[in-house]
């Protein structure tokens, strides 16, 4: 007999990690795992920004903790795995939400930027997946690892070679690491978000802009008309990735491992024809 709809998106007595959940992505995903009756340990580097965002799940009855952590150290990849172990006895889900994507054309890209964003966005989140497997090896109950990737690594749009090959080298170790994990039970797979309205995409758009002379009533202009351009004809919000985030955590996909799941509003489709 097939499980009811209910058990399939339930995720009581499981405990999932968030980096970079102080907002955007990572704050929707964590929300998200906590009404499905996940505990959720939240990571950020700003420590107030994650305090305040894990308050908000609990006032809302979820079972929760919050831990400050720079997540392209190893060494708080390990911290942060034991944190979630010592506050709720195992860890079931990794995603590995944390990264930075500033803009720079490839000429202005220096090595201090090029370490800096690969250390977080793919040694970090390699480190973090490292943890949480080896958590999930001695458990011996299987788990599931979620890396965000991003549409860059599939299309490039320009001024960010540094993070669209950050994000590619994701999307290889989520299929590396899958074949390897799957005969334990552990399904690794990746997110490539795209257009979806973010503080952060905001801030760093406005700054590259800036930089450029663009006004920010232009820089404005400009986000709607990729918006339109669009086949859905609008932006996207964190919590539609949430949503899918929460297919990949949930027995959903049970028999999905070593994928890309794509949430971009057809962006990778090009530009709408009418």
């Amino acid at each position: 007999m097939n499980p009811s709809l209910h058990s399939l998106v339930d995720l009581k007595g499981k405990t999932a990690v968030v980096t970079g959940a102080a907002r955007g992505i990572g704050q929707a995903i964590s929300a998200r795992f906590a009404e499905a009756g996940a505990n959720v340990v939240l990571s950020d580097i700003d420590a107030e920004a994650v305090a305040a965002a894990a308050e908000a799940i609990r006032a809302e009855g979820g079972a929760v903790s919050a831990l400050q952590t720079d997540a392209s150290l190893p060494a708080d990849a390990e911290r942060l795995v034991a944190h979630a172990v010592a506050q709720f006895g195992g860890l079931d889900i990794l995603v590995n939400n944390a990264g930075v994507f500033p803009f720079a054309p490839v000429a202005q890209i220096t090595e201090a930027l090029w370490d800096r964003v690969m250390a977080l966005n793919l040694k970090g989140a390699f480190f973090h997946a490292q943890a949480a497997a080896k958590r999930m090896l001695e458990q011996r109950r299987g788990g599931k690892i979620i890396n965000l990737a991003s549409v860059e690594a599939l299309q490039p749009i320009g001024f960010l070679t540094h993070y669209a090959s950050s994000k590619a080298g994701v999307v290889a170790m989520t299929k590396a690491m899958a074949l390897e994990l799957g005969p334990f039970g552990i399904h690794v797979n990746a997110l490539a978000p795209g257009g979806i309205e973010t503080p952060g995409m905001k801030s760093s758009t406005q700054s590259f802009l800036s930089l450029l002379g663009v006004s920010p009533e232009v820089a404005d202009k400009q986000r709607g008309k990729y918006a339109a351009r669009l086949p859905l004809r609008r932006a996207g919000q964190p919590d539609e990735v949430a949503r899918a985030a929460l297919f990949l955590a949930s027995p959903m996909s049970d028999f999905v491992t070593g994928s890309l799941l794509v949430v971009d509003g057809g962006h990778l489709l090009g530009k709408f024809p009418m």
